[in-house]
């Protein structure tokens, strides 16, 4: 079962701002920490859209979270269901699994929180800025922000049948 936000949203006009900057220095290849470039089929054009996102890696799992809400890519990405993410300088095909709501309020209490106390308490303080202005549900209140904040894991696409990894 798929969560279903109450309504379209939009980033803050800020990011929104920086989106073209963030966009052209990650594809210069300028580390951002766990910020990289998702593409994913438009799901009214069937053009390519790329936006940046930042990635949570926890335990060997992938996940992104749509932290402005029932965005253009999120939208795009749940009509898809795939995407390429810039990994290590290459792009990676990945499906991508909306976690229903149960699983995403646990993402938001235990995975989301303890991936964020690993930061130095300059990350961490940056975290808690960040959420404070766009969503403090995050982190929170696991259940509301599984309400209006999607979930994404993010698996890599098997090898196609006959090759080798």
């Amino acid at each position: 079962m798929t969560p279903t936000m109450p309504h379209a949203a939009r980033a803050p006009r800020f990011v929104r701002g920086s989106n073209a900057l963030t966009t052209r220095l990650l594809r210069a290849g300028l580390p951002m920490g766990p910020n990289t470039l998702l593409t994913v089929r438009g799901r009214t054009s069937g053009e390519p859209r790329t936006a940046p996102v930042a990635i949570v890696a926890v335990d060997g799992r992938r996940y992104v979270i749509g932290a402005y809400g029932d965005v253009q890519w999120v939208r795009n990405l749940r009509a898809a269901g795939e995407a390429t993410v810039r990994l290590g300088g290459r792009d990676v095909g990945i499906l991508a699994r909306e976690l229903p709501r149960e699983e995403a309020v646990a993402f938001f209490d235990a995975t989301l929180r303890g991936y964020i106390a690993r930061f130095p308490w300059f990350g961490r303080a940056f975290a808690r800025l960040l959420f404070g202005l766009v969503g403090p549900e995050v982190l929170d209140d696991p259940a509301r922000a599984a309400v209006t904040r999607p979930v994404f894991e993010l698996l890599t696409e098997p090898a196609p049948a006959g090759r080798g990894s």
